[in-house]
């Protein structure tokens, strides 16, 4: 009986060893996976980096747009001009300005009255 109990231990260890380095390995997957800079962090932050190039080259065009038309602000004296008439309803000298009356609704128009004499 003497020889029984030492190899019950051999085999309890060695059903705990192999334990072990799958835990260590289980471990070091999930940290891999999920910690702070694992797969998924890392597949996150490349979504975010290419909205926010996007999002700056979207900024550089509008910028780019404004430069333009500052630059014909400063020295295109027509752009001016078209832009005062079209924005600020502005004319130029001798010019007549025809207004023409916009759609109404039919209660505006004051027609002729009607009795209704039996």
């Amino acid at each position: 009986m003497a020889n029984s109990k030492p190899t019950a231990r051999v085999r309890s260890l060695g059903q705990r060893i192999p334990l072990v380095p799958v835990v260590i390995i289980l471990l070091v997957l999930g940290a891999g996976l999920f910690g702070e800079k694992g797969a998924l962090r890392m597949l996150q932050a490349r979504r975010q980096k290419m909205d926010l190039e996007r999002q700056v080259a979207a900024k550089q065009n509008i910028n780019r747009e404004l430069k333009q038309e500052i630059k014909q602000l400063k020295t295109d004296r027509i752009y001016i001009e078209t832009l005062a008439r079209k924005e600020l309803g502005m004319v130029g000298d001798g010019e007549v300005v025809y207004q023409f009356p916009t759609e109404s609704n039919p209660s505006d128009h004051v027609g002729p009255a009607t009795s209704s004499a039996p």
